[in-house]
């Protein structure tokens, strides 16, 4: 297939597919767990190793701003998700983050002792959460239930409420604003998980009145595999918390190196070590991709491209069940499908070049990332997928041996 469909005559963030290294031949629908490398941004890391780390040394701490690099980074990712300067600060991994917000939530609010979250919620949270909750000793209780009962739960007990915006599994969306206006309303502390949001869709932690937030960098932001994640707290929370872990980049005077632990005004806070600045400069320049991008019609194409695969695979393959809400407001931007043999299946097709991937027990997931895909794309990918299901092909001993990753 080489005509260009339809859609794609209009789209406007078409040319932003040459600014991303796509291997030849490669449909990629896994940006929500890995996004693409931006060409660029090889050459800004060859720099930072040989015009910066190699030439100017441990100098470049001043002279190329590396000390100043995870608020800088934090402040281009604000951008993306409703927030002003200097409330993001790019740091650690999303696990740390949430860790760290989580504890500072609770010692705002030490006279309640429960957490609640949703069983869509991304493990790893509720393993931080319940880590958290061991650590402490105090009696908290990490209360979960089904995502549709999250805002009925929010009850005076409670003292966070703490989400993924977008499920990992199903891409179902929960209604930011107004779960924060109920944890409000009862007194709780609103905490959000950006993993499947940031740079996928318009996220507005501002207007929500949001009080912490984190992310990952490596998927919609493009990042690379294991990039700096990043936190976002509130303006008027800012000086009220601190973090759990106390490391000196999160002291007023770092450099003075004093015995004592002072916390700095602001965000950096937040922060703990020496930052990662090979991995945190991959990052910042991996976000140039977003400069001249509106949200509004990256989310426009997002709604696009995943409408239209629906379509074609409900009716090209009947035996997949849609997992994803039907509705494109309740979805964020990604598609799964049940099938009892989607891992196989999802292994066939990245054989063939469609790469999306799988999540226990039955869910093939397919992510929809607007600055490097087209509907012609879409089109193309549910043809292969059609014809590995027909065929079978999917039905082979390689294709079912489990692999690490799925």
């Amino acid at each position: 297939m080489t005509d260009r469909h339809p859609a794609d005559l209009t789209d406007v963030l078409a040319s932003k597919k040459e600014a991303f290294q796509l291997p030849e031949g490669v449909i990629y629908l896994d940006g929500n767990s890995l996004g693409v490398l931006p060409k660029h941004v090889p050459d800004r890391i060859a720099e930072v190793i040989s015009g910066e780390w190699g030439t100017s040394l441990i100098r470049a701490w001043n002279t190329h701003s590396w000390i100043d690099l995870p608020a800088r980074t934090g402040d281009r990712i604000a951008r993306l998700i409703g927030a002003p300067a200097g409330s993001v600060v790019a740091c650690d991994s999303t696990s740390v983050n949430v860790f760290k917000v989580l504890s500072a939530a609770l010692s705002l609010r030490p006279e309640r002792k429960v957490i609640l979250s949703d069983n869509g919620n991304f493990p790893t949270d509720l393993y931080v959460a319940s880590g958290l909750k061991q650590l402490l000793d105090k009696g908290h209780e990490l209360r979960i239930v089904d995502p549709q009962d999250v805002g009925a739960s929010i009850t005076a007990e409670v003292a966070a409420v703490m989400l993924t915006q977008v499920d990992y599994r199903t891409g179902r969306v929960h209604d930011m604003a107004d779960l924060t206006r109920r944890a409000h309303e009862a007194g709780a502390l609103a905490i959000w998980d950006l993993a499947h949001s940031a740079g996928a869709l318009p996220v507005d932690l501002t207007g929500a009145r949001a009080d912490f937030a984190v992310g990952c960098g490596y998927k919609y932001l493009n990042g690379g595999p294991g990039a700096p994640a990043f936190l976002y707290v509130a303006p008027d929370l800012q000086d009220r918390v601190t973090s759990p872990l106390t490391g000196w980049m999160g002291h007023e005077a770092p450099f003075a190196f004093d015995l004592d632990y002072r916390p700095v005004t602001g965000i950096s806070r937040m922060t703990v070590g020496t930052p990662a600045i090979l991995a945190l400069s991959a990052l910042h320049a991996a976000l140039d991709v977003f400069d001249d991008v509106d949200m509004a019609d990256i989310r426009r194409k997002s709604v696009s491209l995943s409408e239209l695969f629906i379509t074609e695979v409900e009716a090209k393959c009947p035996q997949l069940q849609l997992a994803s809400p039907r509705d494109p407001e309740a979805r964020g931007s990604q598609v799964s499908f049940r099938f009892e043999d989607g891992y196989a299946v999802m292994q066939a097709l990245i054989a063939r070049g469609v790469i999306g991937d799988f999540r226990a027990p039955d869910v093939m997931r397919f992510g929809f990332t607007p600055l490097y895909l087209s509907h012609r794309d879409i089109v193309e990918a549910v043809e292969i997928l059609r014809d590995i299901l027909e065929t079978q092909s999917w039905n082979r001993p390689e294709f079912r041996a489990r692999a690490k990753v799925t």
